[in-house]
């Protein structure tokens, strides 16, 4: 029964991994590739907040699932007991990192839909540009390695 358990609680928890990193990839190499072909700013502004606000509103609930079962899993398989002790806490130490820009990014991306439901643009714009600039990219390099940390974990 717990082993059945696990297999589900891992695979919540690689799913979630899937969804927030893969969601991010297509964010920046898709969506943001798209959207200069919007000719007009008003719209763009208005496209690129709504599908942020989609995105952070799907992959807050991975997020919390993520961090539920990394939880479950350290605590049934005992790894900070274990000599896989030091990659368990780099990978939850990685997570954490990821959360706490996840929510600086959520805070930008208010910040501008506020500039936005205000009038200005230019302002909206400014808070946006970090998102996919620099913040995305980072969430997106630092989620690539804990999924390999997490395919260490499992004695691959």
């Amino acid at each position: 029964m717990i082993e059945t358990n696990m297999h589900l609680i891992v695979f919540l928890h690689v799913i979630s991994a899937v969804i927030w990193v893969g969601g991010m990839i297509a964010i920046r190499f898709a969506v943001h590739y798209a959207t200069p072909k919007i000719k007009e700013p008003k719209v763009k502004l208005e496209i690129t907040l709504e599908i942020l606000r989609r995105f952070f509103k799907i992959v807050s609930v991975f997020i919390m699932l993520l961090i539920l079962t990394a939880v479950a899993m350290s605590l049934e398989f005992g790894l900070n007991k274990s000599e896989l002790s030091s990659i368990s806490h780099s990978k939850e130490a990685i997570y954490m990192i990821m959360t706490i820009i996840f929510i600086y990014i959520v805070k930008k991306r208010n910040q501008a839909q506020q500039f936005f439901n205000d009038g200005n643009m230019l302002e909206c714009k400014k808070q946006l540009l970090p998102i996919a600039g620099y913040l995305i990219p980072i969430n997106i390099t630092l989620g690539v390695v804990a999924i390999y940390l997490g395919i260490v974990l499992r004695g691959f």
